[in-house]
C-alpha cells in the first residue's frame, strides 16, 4: 500500500465513522476531548509565536529579507497550530484516549468483517493497562523526535528547513499510532509491530499527511482508528492463507 492508498483510507475512514452511530458518538467525544487541550496548547504558541521566530531566524535588515520574515512568520502561525494539535493529541492519549481507539477499532472490525478477531484472553484491567503501556512510547516517542528536530532548527542555519520537517515526523508518527492499534491488541511483539511501520513508509506518510491541515486534522484524528483498523484488514485479506501444520 502506497502514498495515495494512505490519503484515500483515512477518508474512508472518517466517513465510515460518521455514517456510523457507535463511532460517531465516541469520535464526536473525542473531538470534544482533544479541542480542549488544543486550545491551551495553541494558546501558548500563540503567546510566544514571535519569541520563537525570533529564535529560529533573527529579523532582517534588508527590504527582501523583512518581506520574506513576514511570510515565514505566517507560515510559522500555521505550524504551530498543527504542532499545537499534535501535542494536545499526545496528551489526550495518554490521559484517557487509548480506550476510546482500542473500542473503535474493535467496533469498526465487526462492521466491516461482521466479526471481530477476540484479543489473548485476559482480565480487562490487565489488558487496560497493557494497552496503556503501548501508547507511553508510541506518545512520548514522536514529541523528542519532533522537540529534537526543531531544537537542531534553532542551534544551526537550517532553522526553517528543519522547523518544517518536524510536523511531517509528527505526522508519521501519529498514523502508526492508529495503525498499531490492531496488532498491539493482539499482542505482536514491538520489534514486528515496528518493522510493519518501516514496511508501509509511503502508506504511513499518505495516512497521516491531512492531520498537518490545522483545525481540519482534529476532525481527522478523533475519527482516524477507523482508517487504520480497515488498513489492517486489507492487509490481513491480500495475505496468502497459511498452510495447515502437518
Amino acid at each position: 500500500m502506497g502514498f495515495i492508498r494512505g490519503l484515500k483510507l483515512n477518508m474512508q475512514g472518517l466517513w465510515l465513522g460518521l455514517r456510523t452511530p457507535k463511532l460517531l458518538v465516541l469520535g464526536l467525544l473525542r473531538f470534544a476531548m482533544m479541542l480542549l487541550i488544543f486550545l491551551g496548547a495553541a494558546a501558548f504558541f500563540i503567546t510566544y509565536h514571535d519569541a520563537i521566530l525570533l529564535a529560529i531566524w533573527t529579523k532582517p535588515t534588508s527590504g527582501w529579507l523583512i518581506w520574506l520574515w513576514h511570510l515565514i512568520s505566517w507560515i510559522m502561525s500555521l505550524v504551530l497550530l498543527g504542532v499545537a494539535t499534535v501535542v494536545g493529541y499526545f496528551i489526550a492519549q495518554i490521559l484517557f484516549s487509548v480506550v476510546i481507539m482500542d473500542t473503535m477499532s474493535r467496533i469498526t472490525e465487526k462492521v466491516a468483517t461482521g466479526r471481530e478477531l477476540p484479543p489473548p484472553d485476559m482480565p480487562f484491567f490487565q489488558q487496560l493497562a497493557y494497552l496503556v503501556r503501548q501508547e507511553v512510547p508510541r506518545a512520548v516517542l514522536p514529541i523528542l523526535l519532533v522537540l529534537l528536530v526543531m531544537v537542531l532548527g534553532w542551534l544551526t542555519p537550517l532553522g526553517p528547513l528543519l522547523t518544517f520537517i518536524s510536523p511531517v515526523i509528527a505526522a508519521l508518527f501519529l498514523a502508526w499510532d492508529h495503525t498499531d492499534l490492531v496488532p498491539a491488541r493482539r499482542m505482536v511483539p514491538f520489534d514486528q509491530r515496528f518493522r510493519l511501520f518501516r514496511q508501509h513508509l509511503l502508506f504511513h506518510l499518505g495516512f497521516g499527511l491531512l492531520f498537518l491541515v490545522p483545525l481540519f486534522n482534529l476532525l481527522l484524528l478523533s475519527f482516524a482508528p477507523v482508517g487504520a483498523t480497515l488498513f489492517h484488514l486489507e492487509l490481513a485479506s491480500s495475505e496468502p492463507p497459511k498452510r495447515p501444520l502437518a
